[in-house]
Formats: structure tokens, C-alpha cells, sequence
């Protein structure tokens, strides 16, 4: 292998001629040097590749193998043959020769570094890339604005998913750039709902490495995999085994949409590198026979393996991950079936630094909400009675997250104790069973009605017409994802309580005119909390998650609404302003982990808030000399 940086890495100069059969090769001397930029050839760019004689060109050389094509070649031969590939046999192995330094095609090539037509005229003269592109130079504003305008051009979300995922890997900086500054417009594109129907034909738009996939092939082997990915200064991983993904159940292999699309905006929105996020899946199978059955199917096609096959094999992920990147490495689990979510949670929370945003982002991200609602609506959460439609994992994480912040319990019915997953029973609550919503909602008289049961459409007419007869202002929380599976819309919320619901959903719904006044429905989106919660931990060197940080950002989002949004209907502050709230919750996050003596990186920045601003990454060109 050669580079472009004036130095020689070739093993085995012999062999860039061992891939042609004896009887056509070309035998040429072995000692291979780059010349500098004295014996470049400024009119075509060409190495100078010197010989015992120090007479051959790559020209030279190329020429000679052009002349000795195989006629089983299984691709045309030609002068560009410089390492043997168009002239070996489709069945012959080859080497995979790669140019060390980004210059010229490689450079455009090079989604970290490519800037495509904002390369300037001297950039193009110093990194050969004259003829290379069109001769007009633009600026990355101007690239955003034909990039926004080309994706509104599609009519189908799907197709923009695909165009922004393209982008990604064309240009990493020009992604960012255009996926922060229209953050709202965007952010339905790059994760919910569309990422939800992105997983479902993963296998079909499936078209370059984004992320690492573990399978139990791989057991035994997984640190020699995650050392295979090209970037060693990991600062977090989003992990998934595909099995609950959003509210579309098993998925397998084809959920590594969510640990790309949390990652995209772990960078966009809390400025972590590119660089240090890792998306992650483990496949250890489906049982979607649907997916089974697919012939464009990615992953393993058998059944997931259970009990100690699959403990083992999360067992030596979390053991090569923390030997491969250290301590402080963030892990988010993202996405696991609930037996699974709560134990890896326990299991691992002692050990490493582990979140689960199903459980603890929903949780935080919710409770934010509330804090705002009794902060314009009066009272307080100790005030309130909760009834929440689907006991799982987000069902369960806001529970307690809200016990934490009252000291008082939850509403599952205790008559049902023993069929309770370990995880539901404490927030068992003194009531005879019932079957229908509407009759719970009439018996247990909640203030605040809280769906996170992945089944669409069940806050009925009925059932929101219950809570709007005994709350003057009812609070109704639609958190179910993608859309299709929300309990309810925010039209239907808002027409059936006469405007007065205050309301808020997992997926974005469009403002809606109820009478002469416009809502504008609140979003409890986990994206709010997770990437401020991660900078403030990766900040501060955080060693391990605990719950008071999660309430200190759920307050910090709180207080980053202003009476201006509650007037509009919102319970969270516009995402247009994400980076600076992120930043808040940062902050927060950090001076929670340096109180409780979590922190490694010591001394304390003075201001915690600026400190946060400085660490995010901008996606602004740089200058290459």
C-alpha cells in the first residue's frame, strides 16, 4: 500500500504482480518509492514509481499489464489495472489496495472530509482535484439550500429517509449542517415515524456498512469484531437486539435503523463526533416469520435464542466493550423486549454506563412534561392521579420516575400481583379489575391519562370524553410510536375534549384549529433528553447513570419552557432551539455526576452551560491545506 504523504508501506512489493497467471506476468523490479511533489507530473497527477534503472512510470507499468489480460478475466482488463484486479479471475483472490492519504478522487470519495463543489480554487490545485469537479466553487449555505430543496422535491418520507441517509455517506458535514438547521422539518425524516417504515425494508434499501452487526456467529470472537470497526476513540454505542422496534415488534436484524437514527441524533442534537458513536446490533435471530421468509432478509434465519445463549453472548459484548473502549464508554440499550430491557438494565447499571431510553429517556422526557403542565396549570404532580394504558417498559420507567419525584405509587391493579412481571409489581394498585379503558378512566377518576401500550387508537371518543368531564383541563399523553400505533391523534384529542385537552404524543402531528384557537401539539420526544443527557455524562467523565440525573434533566427541559409556548399548547420548548437545550440538560446532567462524586474529569469547569456549548461538534467546513 502506498500513501500520498511522501512515505512507502508496501510489505511485499513482489506481490503487486502475484495476482496474474505466471504465464502473462510481467516481472518488474521491486523497489517502490512515492516521489515527492518535485517528480509529480503536475499535468496528470502521476506517481512516479522508480525502478533499479529509475525509469518506469506507473504509466509504464500500467501499459505492460494491459497488454496480458486473461480472457477468463471476469471484467474487462485496461491501463487503470494498476493492482491486478480487472485482470484476475473472478474465483482468484486479490488484494484490496487502498490509497492511506484522502487526495484527489479518493478525497471526494471520503464522506469525513469530502466537501464537494465548496472546495476552493486552491484546495483543488493542492489536493488534485482539478478536472474533478465542475469548475464553480459554492459555499455549504448554498449546498443546504439545494440539498432542502431537492429533498422536498419527494413525496413519499421513505424516499427522503433514503436521500438524507445517501447524504450521510457522501458528505458527513453537509448532513449535519442541513439536519441542524432544520431540525424540525427534519428530525420526522431521519427517526420517528419514518424510521419505523425505514426498519421494516432495511433489507431492501440496505446498501453500505453503518454500524456494527454481532451475531452469534460471532461469539467468542466479539472484541476482534468491534475492532474492526475504523474508529478507536468510541465515546458511545447504541446497542439493539431488534426485538421491540417502536411499536412494530420483532424486527431482527433490520432494527439497526434505530441505533443509526439515535446516533444521527445523539450528533445533530448534542453535538457529539461522529467519530465516537457507534451503532450496534445484535442479531441473535427473529421470530417474524414474515422476515424469515424474506428473501431480502439480512440477518440470521432462525429462531432469537433465549436464556443462556443469549446472556452469554450480551455477557462478552458488555465485557469486550468496556475492555475495547474503557470505563466511561455510553451504552444505550435501545429497543429490547421487555424481559429482556429491565434485567440487561439491573444486570449491567453497577458495572457500566448503561441507559435505556425506552425506560429512562421516555421516563425523563415525560416527567418534563408534566413539571411544565403544573407549572402553568397550577398544583403539583403530588396532586394528581395517574392511569397509564400499557405497563411496560416506558409505562413503568415514567411510574417510577415519577415516584421519585412525589414518593408515591403507581396505578396497576394488585388483584393481578401474581401474573405481574417483576418489573410492574410495585406500582400494583388497590382496585377490582376491570377490562374496558372508559370503565377505569370513570372508577379511578385519573387527571392524567398516560398511553404507552403500542396499540393505535385506543383512547376512544368515549374514553377522552371521560376524562374531559371530570378534569376542566385534562392531560392526555399519546406516546405510543410511529404514528400509526399513538393511542390517539391530537385532532381527535382536542375535538373530542371542545379544546381543552393538554396534550402531547410521541410522534409529531401537524397544528390543528379548534374553534378560534390553533394548538400546537407538544412532541414528548426522546430526543429532548437523550443527547443532552449523554454530552452532560461524556462531559463530566461520567462512570455511572444514576436516577437523579434523569430528574435533573427532565427539570432542566421543564425549565426551558416559557409561558409563550404554553399559550401555543406546548409542554416542550420548539426543537428549533435543541442545541441550546441539550446543552442546559448538559450542564444539569454534569453538576449532578460531580455531586455525586460519579465524575472523572476534575477540576469542574466554572460554567458548565458554556463548557457544554464548546464540546459540541460543528459541522461547518474546514480548511485543508
Amino acid at each position: 500500500m502506498f500513501s500520498l504523504n511522501r512515505s512507502a508501506f508496501l510489505n511485499n512489493p513482489a506481490s503487486i504482480s502475484g495476482s496474474f497467471p505466471d504465464k502473462h506476468r510481467r516481472i518488474l523490479p521491486t523497489r517502490v518509492v512515492v516521489a515527492g511533489s518535485s517528480n509529480r507530473d503536475k499535468s496528470n497527477g502521476s506517481l512516479l514509481m522508480a525502478t533499479d534503472e529509475s525509469t518506469a512510470t506507473l504509466k509504464e507499468m500500467r501499459d505492460g499489464y494491459a497488454e496480458v489480460v486473461d480472457p477468463k478475466s471476469g471484467v474487462s482488463g485496461g491501463v487503470q489495472d494498476v493492482y491486478g484486479e480487472d485482470t484476475a479471475t473472478e474465483d482468484q483472490p486479490v488484494t484490496p489496495w487502498s490509497v492511506s492519504v484522502a487526495s484527489g478522487y479518493s478525497l471526494l470519495r471520503d464522506p469525513h472530509h469530502n466537501k464537494g463543489l465548496a472546495f476552493s480554487e486552491k484546495e483543488r490545485n493542492s489536493h488534485y482535484l482539478r478536472g474533478l469537479l465542475p469548475p464553480t466553487v459554492i459555499s455549504q449555505e448554498l449546498q443546504v439550500k439545494k440539498m432542502l430543496h431537492n429533498i422536498r422535491q419527494y413525496q413519499v418520507p421513505l424516499q427522503k429517509y433514503m436521500a438524507m441517509m445517501d447524504l450521510q455517506e457522501r458528505n458527513q458535514k453537509l448532513f449535519y449542517k442541513l439536519l441542524i438547521d432544520n431540525v424540525e422539518e427534519l428530525l420526522p425524516i431521519v427517526y420517528t415515524p419514518t424510521v419505523g417504515e425505514a426498519c421494516q425494508k432495511y433489507g431492501s434499501i440496505y446498501s453500505r456498512p453503518q454500524g456494527v452487526f454481532i451475531s452469534l456467529k460471532d461469539k467468542g470472537k466479539v472484541l476482534e469484531v468491534l475492532r474492526n470497526w475504523p474508529e478507536k476513540n468510541i465515546q458511545v454505542i447504541v446497542v439493539t437486539d431488534g426485538e421491540r422496534i417502536l411499536g412494530l415488534g420483532d424486527l431482527g436484524c433490520h432494527g439497526m435503523g434505530i441505533p443509526v437514527g439515535k446516533l444521527s441524533l445523539y450528533t445533530a442534537l448534542g453535538g457529539i463526533r461522529p467519530s465516537a458513536c457507534l451503532p450496534v446490533t445484535i442479531d441473535v435471530g427473529t421470530n417474524n416469520e414474515k422476515l424469515l421468509d424474506d428473501e431480502f432478509y439480512i440477518g440470521l434465519r432462525q429462531k432469537r435464542a433465549i436464556g443462556q445463549e443469549y446472556a452469554e453472548l450480551l455477557h462478552e459484548f458488555m465485557t469486550a466493550v468496556k475492555q475495547n473502549y474503557g470505563e466511561r464508554i455510553l451504552i444505550q440499550f435501545e429497543d429490547f423486549a421487555n424481559h429482556n430491557a429491565f434485567d440487561l438494565l439491573e444486570k449491567y447499571g453497577t458495572t457500566h454506563l448503561v441507559f435505556n431510553d425506552d425506560i429512562q429517556g421516555t421516563a425523563s422526557v415525560v416527567l418534563a412534561g408534566l413539571i411544565s403542565a403544573m407549572k402553568f396549570l397550577g398544583g403539583s404532580l403530588a396532586d394528581q392521579r395517574f392511569l397509564f394504558l400499557g405497563a411496560g417498559e416506558a409505562g413503568t420507567g415514567i411510574a417510577e420516575l415519577i415516584a421519585l419525584e412525589i414518593s408515591k405509587q403507581g396505578l396497576i391493579v394488585s388483584s393481578r400481583l401474581e401474573s405481574l412481571q417483576h418489573f410492574k409489581k410495585p406500582w400494583a394498585h388497590e382496585h377490582e379489575p376491570v377490562k374496558e379503558l372508559v370503565d377505569a378512566v370513570n372508577a379511578i377518576k385519573p387527571t392524567i391519562l398516560i398511553g404507552t401500550s403500542g396499540q393505535g387508537r385506543t383512547f376512544t371518543k368515549e374514553v377522552v370524553e371521560a376524562m374531559a368531564s371530570l378534569n376542566e383541563k385534562p392531560i392526555i399523553f399519546s406516546l405510543s410510536n410511529p404514528t400509526s400505533q399513538s393511542e390517539c391523534t391530537a385532532e381527535e384529542a382536542y375535538t373530542w375534549s371542545q379544546g381543552r385537552a393538554i396534550f402531547a404524543s410521541g410522534s409529531p402531528f401537524d397544528p390543528f384549529e379548534y374553534g378560534d384557537n390553533v394548538f400546537v401539539p407538544g412532541q414528548a420526544n426522546n430526543a429532548y433528553i437523550f443527547p443532552g443527557l449523554g454530552l452532560g455524562l461524556i462531559m463530566s467523565g461520567a462512570i455511572r447513570v444514576h436516577d437523579d440525573m434523569l430528574l435533573a434533566a427532565a427539570e432542566a427541559l421543564a425549565g426551558q419552557v416559557t409561558q409563550e409556548n404554553f399559550d401555543k399548547g406546548l409542554l416542550y420548548p420548539p426543537f428549533k432551539n435543541i442545541r441550546k437545550i441539550s446543552a442546559h440538560i448538559a450542564a444539569e446532567v454534569a453538576a449532578k455526576a460531580y455531586e455525586l462524586g460519579l465524575a472523572t474529569r476534575l477540576p469542574p469547569p466554572k460554567d458548565l452551560v458554556k463548557y457544554a456549548e464548546s464540546c459540541m461538534y460543528s459541522p461547518a467546513y474546514r480548511t485543508y491545506r
